[in-house]
């Protein structure tokens, strides 16, 4: 571990951050679970897709 990541541990430590910052971190990792669950379980629509697999293929 480098001393950046200890001086912001300290800082935090000193000046945790507010409820609404934890609020967004939350909301904003249960978004990408989501996301991630939704993806896996084959409900995640093909347009939405970074490598659609309807598309690997296709040459003009």
């Amino acid at each position: 571990m480098n001393l950046t990541w200890l001086m912001r541990m300290a800082k935090w430590a000193r000046r945790p951050p507010s409820m609404l910052h934890v609020k967004i971190a939350a909301v904003a990792i249960a978004a990408v679970i989501a996301i991630v669950v939704a993806e896996k379980l084959g409900l995640w629509p093909d347009w939405a897709r970074v490598n659609p697999r309807g598309l690997r293929h296709w040459r003009p």
